[in-house]
């Protein structure tokens, strides 16, 4: 990949809309760095849990929160992620971090902590960096070289993150999204928004791969009018 001019892109949306796939692929394409923000407020989540935080008390997450010692790979084909040294890619991704970690990303203390974290990151990515989740347009990194946030309907994210989740009931994926959104969207650090200068992807009717075209076009002409 010849050297092209770094670029930091944020790609922000709900999920089930296909932000980790797309931006993955994207950076892999492009010979960029890759970081889902996602995997490190479950990677903080698993090590309350695993410590016996209650996740129900705010404050205790908040005296927790600059304990854990968390590693993200970027790699985008294959990346990592370590808590004091232990690979947590699989252990993030159960239900029971799942269903904690909206109560414990909403704490300011965490996302304080993972926000300096993520930009770090950013701020080191010679090449550039996709960067992936929930607030990254808005508030972690608000001057990235583009923004793209991601949409779907809630019907097609249930229908993807019950295809992912192999057996799981559609209708009660759906009305778990449509909670997390909740959740997400009215947290009063940092809430799921779109960036007003953001450019707005609705995947519902695309296919994977039509997703990544467009993206990787935005980029690619983000590249060349720097």
């Amino acid at each position: 990949m010849e050297s092209a001019t770094p670029v930091i892109v944020a790609v922000d949306g709900p999920s089930g809309t296909g932000k980790s796939s797309t931006s993955k692929a994207v950076a892999a394409q492009l010979g960029l760095s890759y970081l889902d923000t996602g995997a490190q407020y479950r990677a903080i989540t698993w090590w309350m849990v695993n410590n016996g935080i209650d996740i129900d008390d705010p404050a205790a997450i908040a005296a927790a929160a600059g304990k854990p010692e968390i590693v993200s790979g970027t790699d985008p084909q294959a990346p990592t992620i370590t808590v004091d040294g232990v690979d947590v890619a699989g252990p993030i991704r159960t239900q029971e971090v799942t269903s904690k970690v909206s109560a414990v990303s909403a704490v300011p203390e965490v996302r304080a902590r993972i926000t300096e974290l993520q930009r770090s990151i950013a701020a080191s990515a010679e090449n550039g960096i996709v960067v992936e989740g929930r607030d990254i347009g808005t508030t972690v990194l608000p001057d990235a070289d583009l923004k793209i946030f991601l949409t779907a309907s809630a019907e097609a994210r249930a229908a993807r993150r019950s295809g992912e989740l192999k057996g799981a009931d559609v209708h009660s994926t759906r009305e778990a999204l449509i909670k997390r959104d909740a959740a997400d969207s009215s947290r009063k650090t940092s809430p799921l928004a779109k960036a007003d200068d953001a450019v707005e992807v609705d995947t519902t009717e695309l296919t994977l791969a039509q997703v990544i075209e467009c993206v990787v076009t935005l980029v690619e002409e983000k590249r060349a009018g720097k």
